[in-house]
């Protein structure tokens, strides 16, 4: 199809402009291929409300995709559609979305964490320490710059969170000097690569042209660069980035298995267990609604529910 390269470039251009991500920008470029070789390669322009919704309804029903999965492939055909084509079409808006069903959190006890940390080393035991100790999700973790950490005043600044949303966090005092530690072995390594000609990073809208110095600046550093230089997708300049979330995926898959704990727990689920402990303590739910970067207290009020007090608080006759 010989608008299919030009209708994904200017995806890819959309997308950038509205600052989405790499991610973001590598899925709904793949979905709106799919869809477009689902329907035997026509135009977007020539289809429609049918289209849309026989494609969704095979990834249901066929495929036997997940609701999450189902949202995000209909996300991505409304961006194309409001965004790339800049085509009104209402009935878009009425295409019904799967419903996520209503699933609790997986949450670890406060031992089965210990064990789990005590399984991991060095700065994977860092970025898991600092994902219960402070309730970042792991790319915020990952993405983590020198200048946002704060040790005087014991506090992380989150920049571009979920929603592009900043926050402040809590930094464990436990971890000042682990976090020291390390942040001086990444900068004797940023100084090497600095007296070689190297050194700069990757900086969020168009930060770098009008600062020239700063992707060589210590603070604009990231805190867990990765081990060696990579090429960015985007740009193609050669340039050391942050560690690989898989690495940390895997580690943790591994330390979990090892600690003899078979629930289905991830990274992320260290999130979880940060917010419920503290519930736990007796934190109220505003602070931690904040710490999370929840926009709605609903959201964080999910946690009230795996609080251990058995279930919903309540005592059972039989214990009676």
């Amino acid at each position: 199809m010989d608008g299919k390269p030009k209708l994904l470039d200017q995806m890819r251009d959309r997308i950038r402009v509205k600052h989405y991500s790499i991610r973001t920008e590598q899925v709904y470029c793949e979905w709106v291929k799919r869809f477009i070789r689902f329907h035997r390669y026509r135009h977007p322009l020539e289809m429609g409300a049918p289209e849309v919704e026989a494609f969704l309804s095979d990834l249901a029903v066929r495929r036997n995709v997940s609701a999450s999965t189902q949202n995000q492939a209909l996300a991505a055909l409304l961006f194309l559609y409001k965004e790339v084509l800049a085509v009104d079409l209402p009935w878009l808006n009425d295409v019904v979305r799967a419903k996520k069903p209503q699933r609790l959190p997986v949450v670890l006890s406060i031992d089965e964490v210990r064990r789990i940390l005590a399984g991991l080393e060095g700065e994977l035991w860092l970025v898991c320490s600092l994902l219960y100790g402070t309730g970042m999700r792991l790319m915020e973790v990952l993405r983590l710059r020198v200048k946002d950490v704060d040790f005087a005043r014991n506090e992380i600044l989150v920049r571009d969170g979920k929603g592009m949303k900043d926050r402040v966090t809590v930094l464990p005092r436990s971890l000042l000097q682990p976090l020291r530690q390390h942040l001086a072995v990444v900068r004797a390594v940023h100084k090497t690569e600095l007296e070689a000609g190297r050194g700069d990073v990757w900086l969020p809208f168009a930060l770098a042209r009008k600062y020239s110095n700063a992707p060589r600046e210590w603070g604009w550093q990231y805190v867990f660069p990765a081990a060696g230089p990579s090429v960015d997708p985007r740009s193609g300049a050669v340039r050391r980035h942050h560690l690989d979330e898989k690495r940390i995926q895997r580690n943790f898959k591994r330390a979990v298995q090892a600690a003899g704990i078979v629930k289905l727990a991830t990274p992320h689920t260290l999130r979880h267990c940060f917010a419920t402990h503290l519930l736990e303590s007796g934190q109220d739910i505003r602070t931690v609604q904040e710490l999370l970067g929840h926009s709605d207290v609903k959201t964080t009020m999910i946690y009230t529910h795996v609080l251990n007090r058995g279930g919903l608080a309540v005592l059972s006759p039989l214990d009676r």
